[in-house]
């Protein structure tokens, strides 16, 4: 489960640098979420769950649909139309770094020796690969929207990690999906025009993008965290810059350099450390 959550999680970059050469970013976007989002709401439906969510669980879909979809994923699906997949899920897979981080330095939370040695170098590996695809001419600005976009929801995650769903999961995920098309629909609107080239790569790309790392993954992180817990299910995160750049190169045939290479096994030590630490607390 874990290794299936990691591959669709991280194939999800891949799909999306294949939709956004051919739509726009944020339009594709919010239709996505509307229709992932109606899709899992009427499966959950089925499931017999309904829309009954307390004060916290309304909060945690507001902060998750505007942070994980609108601006994470949002920024990303932009990001990619110049930045190539392998980086962006680069940036993307420090996410559990970035937690730590955050909760060591604003929740003051303890972090053991184990911990630190891995943020220190999941954070040097990332900057190794930067430094070297902004000597080569990344865009900087898609780089920026990356980054962002995984601060927010890091941000997120540590705003409503307290708050439970209870019964209700993918009823949850569906509204934070719904959020999420609200709130990029507007910048559609005004930022962007709607033309997009159908062609069948493009329609399966976005299919694919829809029910396997929309869907099915969230459906599988769910179960796995119910078996394991979240901070054991979550070590699985270690797996996804390999991964993102493996299927990118395999996908898109994109180019991979030594440093690269030198890079992701870097970032990979990196989340595994803190991982491993946070599951020893």
């Amino acid at each position: 489960m874990g290794l299936a959550f990691a591959l669709m999680w991280s194939s999800a970059f891949t799909s999306a640098r294949i939709i956004v050469q051919a739509a726009p970013a944020l339009y594709i976007s919010s239709l996505r979420f509307l229709i992932a989002g109606s899709l899992a709401m009427a499966l959950a439906y089925l499931l017999g769950q309904r829309i009954r969510l307390t004060r916290r669980q309304w909060r945690a879909v507001f902060i998750f649909g505007i942070c994980q979809n609108g601006m994470y994923l949002g920024f990303n699906f932009v990001a990619m139309q110049t930045v190539q997949a392998s980086l962006a899920s680069i940036i993307a897979s420090t996410l559990p770094l970035l937690v730590a981080a955050l909760s060591l330095v604003v929740l003051k939370e303890r972090l053991s020796a184990l911990g630190i040695v891995g943020l220190i170098t999941g954070f040097v590996g990332v900057a190794l690969i930067m430094g070297i695809r902004l000597s080569q001419g990344v865009d900087t600005f898609g780089v920026t929207l990356c980054i962002l976009g995984a601060v927010a929801l890091a941000v997120a995650t540590l705003t409503v990690r307290s708050a439970t769903t209870g019964e209700n999961l993918l009823m949850v995920v569906g509204l934070q999906m719904l959020v999420g098309s609200g709130a990029l629909i507007g910048p559609a609107i005004y930022f962007e025009t709607w033309a997009v080239d159908w062609s069948p790569l493009v329609v399966s790309a976005l299919a694919y993008t829809i029910i396997f790392p929309g869907i099915i993954a969230t459906v599988i992180w769910f179960l796995l965290v119910n078996r394991i817990g979240a901070t054991k299910a979550a070590a699985f995160h270690f797996l996804n810059p390999f991964l993102g750049v493996a299927v990118a190169a395999v996908v898109l045939s994109e180019q991979l350099t030594l440093s690269d290479i030198v890079g992701v096994a870097i970032v990979m030590a990196g989340i595994l450390a803190v991982q491993l630490a946070r599951v020893k607390t």
